[in-house]
């Protein structure tokens, strides 16, 4: 009777699109980094949807490390899928992320742990001493993390950074959509988790081309709105849209009251007061949003009552044992 294969106490997660060149020493650092921590654990890597020759390299690496293990994305769909994907078939009470390009060191993911064993849910890598181009990556992460930090309330340095460690149970409840990745340690904070973060090392990109630039700057201020909805509203959109329409409407009856004043005691006909058209439709502006987070309330509770469905598509696995692999996927 064969034994079936321990459960990993550390899931280290690898989202991969197009990083043909760097996966060869990529395994072998992570292969050597994982070995050292003395604790069973997996390594999961999940191919993005690449376009050159990254899955075959991932699958060769299932070969020569048995801890590896594959997942293929049928299509292109971010870097927050492929970590969900991730997040999904993980089995370790740990889950560590870990970027495909080498800049990232995985002889860190000891010191994440050892600080996580203080008492911490969460440890997020800082590349305080960053090796990128200052203008289109470091100053668009700057001006990222100010306002992540800002309004989420959980101040961080470098959101940016995909080096972290979490515990399970607090990712494995998220449901991540769009660019969310970077909001992970937010989300967390969201539900308790103790926060710690810690100086990594970074290295300079050596291969390949990197994937991101100053236009992400733009996608964090629209996701933000996404958060603070989903930190202070997700549960009571109606206070959101609500409140809005209370107070336009207010404004509209305050405006009709001072042209119905003005008509009835100045003598100044509402066809002379502009101020009655733009009374009219503050009242009709809260009407509708009144109307529209009664709706939202009803599809908030729609969300949290229909079956969960991934963003993502998975095309075939390698590594895993085929029970295990059919029900975390």
């Amino acid at each position: 009777m064969s034994q079936s294969p321990a459960k990993p106490v550390l899931s280290v997660l690898i989202p991969v699109y197009n990083e043909e060149e760097n996966l060869p020493a990529l395994g072998e650092e992570v292969h050597a980094a994982v070995k050292d921590l003395g604790m069973t654990a997996e390594v999961i890597l999940t191919d993005d949807g690449s376009t050159d020759g990254s899955y075959e390299q991932i699958v060769a690496l299932t070969r020569r490390y048995p801890e590896f293990k594959a997942v293929r994305l049928g299509r292109n769909a971010g870097q927050t899928a492929a970590l969900s994907a991730g997040i999904k078939y993980a089995g370790g009470e740990l889950i560590a992320c870990l970027d495909a390009d080498l800049q990232n060191d995985p002889r860190d993911l000891a010191k994440l742990i050892g600080k996580l064993q203080e008492g911490y849910d969460v440890v997020s890598g800082w590349r305080k001493d960053r090796k990128d181009a200052w203008l289109n990556r470091r100053l668009p992460s700057q001006i990222a993390n100010s306002l992540i930090s800002w309004i989420t309330g959980v101040h961080l340095h470098d959101y940016g950074c995909t080096l972290k460690l979490y515990r399970a149970r607090y990712l494995k409840p998220l449901r991540l959509y769009g660019e969310m990745h970077r909001f992970v340690p937010a989300f967390a904070g969201f539900l308790g988790a103790r926060i710690a973060e810690l100086p990594v090392n970074h290295r300079p990109r050596t291969k390949g081309t990197s994937k991101y630039g100053i236009s992400r700057t733009f996608k964090v201020i629209l996701d933000l709105l996404t958060v603070k909805f989903m930190d202070a509203y997700m549960g009571k959109p109606i206070y959101l849209f609500g409140g809005g329409g209370i107070v336009m409407g207010l404004l509209g009856v305050l405006m009709a009251a001072a042209t119905l004043y003005k008509k009835f005691f100045l003598g100044i006909y509402v066809k002379d007061q502009p101020l009655f058209q733009v009374s009219i439709f503050f009242l009709l502006v809260g009407f509708q949003l009144i109307l529209l987070g009664l709706l939202a309330e009803i599809l908030i509770r729609v969300y949290f009552d229909i079956k969960d469905k991934p963003s993502y598509f998975v095309r075939e696995t390698a590594g895993f044992d085929p029970k295990l692999a059919e029900v975390r996927g």
